[in-house]
């Protein structure tokens, strides 16, 4: 059986900026802290863990006077930034450059429908760390809506600038767009903020879906972006399974299969994709 690993799956140039600041910084220093998950996948998490990255969350700033605390690349609300001056804490910032772009934009469309008694409008998923980081560039007034047919909280009589996390897809945004369009709005600018690597995996991971008999997708159980891909993936292989890791891949899965592909999301280590390959050589 041919074992393939998908040569454009991994880390986004984010996460590896994030993880190559923790690294960076475990080497010079016994531990270092980290505001929630690095990354969306346990087995990273606990690779950092085991070399003294500690996760922790805004409950515990207070604790932490004068120490180093890591920003990840899903980036934080100005809060944070705030919060942490306060309390002396020096903060890594790994926030991706894309992110922090679109905290600017969203900062100054904020700024100009605040004098205009307009919305600024999020499609992201709702609680996810980007979204939050995002909705604080408006103080909390943001709406957001996490699918395209969610309109009721937006109002077609006021000015609407509307913004996407850089993770969704591409074509529910565009649905998105088309359906506020319908509502007649009397100002609507829809801006284009999603990440170009993710917009553009999609086609990649198809094709490669459909070179293989069997896909095994890799990623963390909370990853929006490997839930999103695994579906993509699914929908033109229909022999697509999602898994953890290597101890989650079930024989039974491989029956009568000549190829067998692995892939995962843009939080999903190589190394980890590697593993899932030994272990399917060593059953083969």
């Amino acid at each position: 059986m041919k074992i393939l690993i998908d040569d454009n799956a991994g880390y986004c140039f984010g996460v590896v900026k994030a993880i190559g600041a923790a690294e960076a910084e475990l080497a010079a220093e016994s531990s270092l802290y980290c505001l929630g998950d690095i990354v969306h996948n346990s087995a990273e998490v606990e690779r950092l863990r085991s070399q003294g990255l500690r996760v922790i969350d805004h409950r515990d700033l207070r604790g932490l006077r004068g120490h180093k605390v890591l920003i990840r690349a899903h980036g934080e609300p100005p809060a944070t930034y705030r919060e942490a001056e306060r309390l002396g804490i020096r903060l890594i910032d790994a926030t991706c450059p894309i992110v922090l772009a679109l905290q600017g934009r969203i900062r100054r469309g904020y700024v100009e429908m605040a004098a205009r008694g307009g919305q600024i409008v999020i499609f992201g998923r709702r609680g996810h760390a980007e979204v939050v980081g995002l909705v604080g560039q408006t103080d909390g007034s943001a709406i957001v809506v996490s699918s395209p047919d969610e309109l009721d909280a937006i109002d077609p009589a006021r000015p609407i600038r509307l913004y996407s996390q850089t993770t969704k897809s591409r074509d529910d945004y565009r649905r998105l767009i088309a359906n506020i369009q319908a509502l007649a709005p009397v100002d609507f600018v829809a801006y284009d903020t999603i990440c170009n690597r993710m917009a553009g995996r999609t086609g990649e991971l198809a094709a490669f879906a459909r070179s293989v008999d069997v896909l095994l997708f890799v990623a963390g159980a909370n990853s929006s972006n490997g839930h999103y891909l695994f579906e993509h993936c699914r929908a033109v292989q229909p022999r697509t399974y999602l898994i953890g890791g290597p101890a989650e891949v079930r024989p039974e899965w491989l029956s009568g299969a000549a190829s067998v592909g692995i892939s995962g999301a843009t939080s999903t280590p190589r190394w980890l994709m590697e593993e899932v390959r030994d272990v399917l050589s060593s059953k083969c």
